[in-house]
C-alpha cells in the first residue's frame, strides 16, 4: 500500500475524464471561478479533477476572482519571453539606476530552498504580496518547482529563465543588496529622504528567513513598502509564511478586505489557484484515493511530525507517549471510536454483539503521514486486536515511510506532495502543530483541525490537543514591532482578525473576527 510515484509515460490512459470517486456528486470544476477554462486538461489533469475529490467550505469573492485574471494578464503581458521581459531585464543587466519607472511591469523573484510545506506557504504568500503591489511573480526554477507543479498562469511561465542576468541564488542577508543592509547603512529605505522621491535601484534584495534581523523586518513597514514600490524588481528570500503581517501593514488592509471578505481563507483560495501537481503526482494520489479511501463512510487524517529528541538528535520514534497523544486525541474528540479491553474469541463476540445492536456497518480509514510506519501500525494493531464500542471498522492506512526528511530528494518531495493532498482529501484532519506540512493540507481541504500540542519530558500534553481558531497556517517569525509608534508591541492585539497562534505563541496567524 505505499504510495509510488510514476512517470508520465506509466499513466497512459489510467487517469481519464470518467475517473471520480462519486460519479454522481456535481462538483465544481473551476472553484468558484478561481480557475478559467482554456488550459490543456490532458497536460495537467489536477486542475480540473481536485474538485471532485472535496468540496471547498468557502467562496471566492468576485474581487478576488477579477483581480486573479487582472494578474494572468500581467503575467502574460511581462513574463518571460515577452518583449516587456526582454527590455526590463536588459536594463537590470546594466546595472544602471533609475530615477522614474518607464513601465508597468515590476518583478518579485522568490528563491526557493526550504521543505515542501514551506515552499507551498512562501510561495502563496509571494502570490498574495504580487496581488497587492501589482508585481510579476516569478519562481526559482532551480528546485524542482516544475516537476511538482503545473504552471498556473495561462500562455507564460511563471519560472525564472535560466538566462536570468543575476545570480540571485547567493544572496544573503549580508549583501549589499539586502534591503535590511541598506537601511543599516542608510543607503535607501522608508526611513531616509529618498523614500518617496529620487532613484531606486534596479533591485533590492529582501532576506526575510527565520533568522531575520530588526532591519530586515521594517519590509512590514508602511513607509518601506512605500520606497520598495519603485523598485523594478524584487528578490524575496522567505521560509514563511507572512501573510499576517501583511494584514497590519494600513496601506493594504482596504485591498485585502476586498480580496478576502472571509478572511480566513487567503491560504485556501489561492492555493487552490496555484498549486495543481504535475500528472505523475496526480495518478499516484488518485489511484491511492481510490484504493484505499473512496468506499468508507469516514475519513480521517492524521498526520504525525516528531519533534522529540534523544540526546542532540531529533528522532522520529517509536514514542509511546505521542502514540497515546494520537488517541487520546481522537477518540476524545470523536473522530475515531472507542475500543474495548477484550482479547481474542471475547474481542470477537463482543464486536458482533456491539454491530448487531446498533446496526453498524461503517468503515471508517484512517490515513496517517509519518516519517516513521510505528505509529500506524500500532493504530490498526489496536483496531484490529480491539472491538470498537459501537462496531464500526477501521482501517488505517500509511502511503509512505520515509523513516527521515530528505527536502533536496526528488521523489521525496514528489511523495510528499501526494500525501499533503491525500491528506485534504478527509472528512477530519489531526495534525501536528508547528508543522508547515499540516498548515498545508488543512489550508487546501477547508478544515479547521484539531491540533496536537508538543509534549514535555515525553508526557501526554492534557488535553492532547484543541481545535484551531482558522484554517490558515501560521506566520512562525512574526515581528513585534510598530512601525508608527516605532516600539516594540504585542502585534496579536492591533486587529481582532490577527491573533497569535494556538500552537507557536509568538507566531501569528489570520482569524475571522471582528472583535478583540
Amino acid at each position: 500500500m505505499l504510495l509510488q510515484a510514476v512517470d508520465d509515460r506509466d499513466i497512459q490512459d489510467d487517469v481519464s475524464d470518467d475517473i471520480s470517486p462519486s460519479p454522481q456528486i456535481e462538483y465544481d470544476r473551476l472553484l468558484g471561478g478561481l480557475l478559467i477554462e482554456g488550459f490543456d486538461e490532458k497536460s495537467c489533469r489536477s486542475r480540473y479533477q481536485f474538485a471532485r475529490y472535496h468540496k471547498s467550505p468557502s467562496i471566492p469573492s468576485p474581487y478576488l476572482i477579477e483581480r486573479l485574471r487582472k494578474q494572468e494578464l500581467l503575467q502574460k503581458k511581462c513574463g518571460p519571453g515577452t518583449k516587456a521581459y526582454k527590455e526590463a531585464s536588459k536594463q537590470l543587466r546594466s546595472g544602471q539606476s533609475q530615477t522614474t519607472n518607464t513601465t508597468d511591469c515590476n518583478y518579485l523573484i522568490l528563491t526557493i530552498h526550504a521543505g515542501l510545506g514551506n515552499r507551498m506557504l512562501e510561495i502563496t504568500s509571494a502570490l498574495l504580496y504580487a496581488l497587492l503591489t501589482n508585481r510579476i511573480l516569478l519562481v526559482d526554477r532551480y528546485k524542482e518547482i516544475g516537476d511538482l507543479f503545473c504552471e498556473p498562469f495561462p500562455g507564460t511561465s511563471w519560472l525564472v529563465p535560466s538566462d536570468f542576468p543575476l545570480s540571485y541564488g547567493e544572496f544573503t542577508q549580508s549583501s549589499p543588496e539586502s534591503y535590511g543592509n541598506m537601511l543599516q547603512n542608510k543607503a535607501a529605505g522608508g526611513n531616509t529622504n529618498r523614500s518617496l522621491a529620487g532613484t531606486r535601484p534596479n533591485y533590492v534584495y529582501l532576506h526575510l528567513d527565520g533568522n531575520y534581523g530588526f532591519h530586515d523586518k521594517l519590509f512590514f513597514c508602511e513607509d518601506d513598502q512605500q520606497f520598495l514600490q519603485g523598485v523594478p524588481w524584487l528578490i524575496i528570500r522567505t521560509d514563511m509564511y507572512f501573510v499576517p503581517s501583511l494584514f497590519l501593514i494600513p496601506g493594504f488592509q482596504d485591498e485585502l478586505s476586498r480580496l478576502f471578505p472571509e478572511k480566513d481563507t487567503v491560504f485556501h483560495h489561492l492555493a487552490r489557484y496555484l498549486f495543481h501537481p504535475t500528472n505523475n503526482i496526480w495518478y499516484s494520489i488518485t489511484k491511492y484515493y481510490r484504493s484505499y479511501m473512496a468506499k468508507a463512510e469516514k475519513r480521517v487524517g492524521i498526520q504525525i511530525r516528531i519533534y522529540e529528541t534523544k540526546g542532540i538528535l531529533q528522532r522520529n520514534g517509536p514514542f509511546p507517549h505521542i502514540l497515546n497523544q494520537i488517541l487520546s486525541c481522537a477518540q476524545n474528540e470523536k473522530l475515531l471510536p472507542e475500543i474495548g479491553m477484550m482479547e481474542g474469541a471475547a474481542a470477537e463476540a463482543q464486536n458482533k454483539g456491539a454491530a448487531a445492536e446498533t446496526q453498524n456497518n461503517q468503515t471508517i480509514v484512517v490515513l496517517t503521514t509519518s516519517l516513521s510506519s510505528w505509529y500506524s501500525d500500532q493504530i490498526q494493531k489496536k483496531y484490529e486486536e480491539h472491538p470498537t464500542v459501537d462496531g464500526t471498522t477501521v482501517k488505517v492506512y500509511q502511503p509512505s515511510h520515509e523513516e527521515y526528511q530528505r527536502s533536496r530528494n526528488r521523489k521525496h518531495n514528489m511523495k510528499a506532495l501526494a500525501e499533503i493532498y491525500l491528506l485534504s482529501m478527509n472528512d477530519e484532519l489531526i495534525t501536528s502543530g508547528f508543522s508547515t506540512f499540516g498548515y498545508a493540507a488543512q489550508g487546501l481541504a477547508g478544515l479547521k483541525p484539531w491540533i496536537m500540542f508538543r509534549s514535555e519530558n515525553h508526557v501526554t500534553p492534557d488535553p492532547p490537543c484543541g481545535r484551531v481558531m482558522s484554517i490558515e497556517p501560521c506566520f512562525h517569525q512574526a515581528p513585534f514591532y510598530d512601525c508608527k509608534a516605532k516600539r516594540d508591541t504585542d502585534l496579536g492585539k492591533v486587529v481582532p482578525y490577527v491573533r497569535h497562534c494556538e500552537d507557536v505563541s509568538w507566531g501569528l496567524k489570520i482569524v475571522n473576527e471582528t472583535k478583540l
